[in-house]
């Protein structure tokens, strides 16, 4: 059969997309994965990619789109906003991804639309030729929320492609463990982090001599979580933990020398390093979140824009992590990172627990299924 992968154009989006189509892949089957923008990254996988939103840029896109709606725009820049700011962001992302897309399921006919929720123009590709959509989890949130909030922003372009209704998911994909989000109605999948870009140090691929403490940053730009690094470098000083600036901002490299326990790199598989790492500081973003999970490693996660307050609270909930705002990052809190036994163990529950589901390629046969 032929599988068409939709995610929206954005790096973060399309990697978790990957590992079921790789399986699709190897069983047989031919795919193609539709993005654009930043996502387009993901050629590198070997797998085919086609652009259907060329010349897309999503900080113009935000920035037209918030300034239209300041109030919501102030809560979104809080973590407040809940679903409201996502809904417009990606209703106006998918706006440019619509005709790109139907034009290519028009030509290239697919037999199944996987897409993840912020990518619902995938749906209405799904609505138009007349075959299953599956609904590809990659986030904290609940998918099917995710995608109500953005179709609702599309009415002109369903009525632009000729399509009266969405159809409900033909299947949901549920990759977030339900021990941080709760049960959710689905199939449960394995969700794989990413290799991720770049090359990975020697001095990376096995423990050091002390806990090492990886420090990420958010791969999209905007506003919230800068001076993410600068607070842990002015905490570091005093840590006994080796600390590495995963891409460290120029604002960084410009303050001053860095104290001895922190070094930089750039562009690293983060996901390939972690199980090497007694600890993680990041943004907050969705894949960071569930990546750490996924190798067991403790996590401070700052809280900021879009859903990242909301994943930090999740994680500290469990008991897997810290939620602490940039200003509030001491010495204490790297500390505690890496020696808190409770952080370790709750984080080591959650890491078995997503071991324990259904791999990529055991989803295969029940995806075959759905064409009877």
């Amino acid at each position: 059969m032929r599988v068409l992968f939709v995610s929206a154009p954005l790096l973060g989006h399309v990697f978790p997309l990957v590992p079921l189509a790789e399986a699709l892949r190897d069983a047989g089957h031919e795919v193609l994965l539709a993005t654009g923008g930043d996502g387009l990254a993901v050629r590198r996988t070997g797998l085919p990619v086609e652009d259907i939103a060329p010349g897309f840029r999503f900080d113009r896109i935000a920035r037209r789109t918030m300034l239209r709606h300041p109030l919501i725009a102030r809560a979104e820049l809080a973590g407040r906003a809940g679903t409201r700011g996502v809904g417009l962001l990606f209703g106006a992302a998918n706006e440019q991804m619509v005709d790109g897309l139907v034009s290519l399921a028009d030509r290239w006919q697919p037999d199944l639309v996987v897409h993840e929720p912020l990518a619902v123009a995938g749906a209405l590709a799904a609505a138009r030729r007349s075959v299953p959509a599956v609904l590809h989890e990659n986030s904290l949130f609940d998918g099917g929320e995710l995608v109500r909030v953005t179709a609702a922003r599309l009415v002109r372009a369903q009525q632009r492609s000729g399509i009266g209704s969405l159809r409900p998911s033909a299947a949901i994909l549920t990759v977030a463990p339900p021990s941080v989000v709760g049960e959710r109605a689905g199939w449960p999948l394995r969700g794989v982090p990413a290799t991720g870009v770049g090359e990975l140090p020697e001095w990376l691929r096995e423990p050091g001599g002390r806990p090492r403490i990886l420090v990420s940053r958010s791969t999209v730009a905007g506003p919230g979580g800068g001076a993410l690094m600068s607070a842990v470098v002015r905490a570091a000083a005093g840590v006994d933990a080796d600390v590495v600036l995963v891409r460290p901002d120029r604002r960084v490299l410009r303050s001053g020398p860095l104290p001895g326990n922190v070094r930089t790199v750039d562009w690293i598989p983060i996901n390939a390093a972690l199980p090497h790492c007694a600890g993680v500081v990041h943004h907050g973003g969705a894949g960071s979140v569930l990546g750490a999970l996924a190798a067991g490693v403790p996590q401070l996660v700052v809280p900021g824009p879009g859903d990242r307050r909301h994943n930090a609270e999740l994680v500290a909930a469990r008991g897997a992590g810290l939620a602490v705002p940039e200003r509030a990052i001491t010495g204490a809190e790297l500390a505690r990172l890496v020696s808190d036994p409770a952080l370790g163990s709750a984080t080591d529950e959650v890491r078995r627990e997503m071991a324990a589901m259904p791999a990529p390629a055991e989803l295969v046969p029940r995806l075959e299924a759905l064409l009877g």
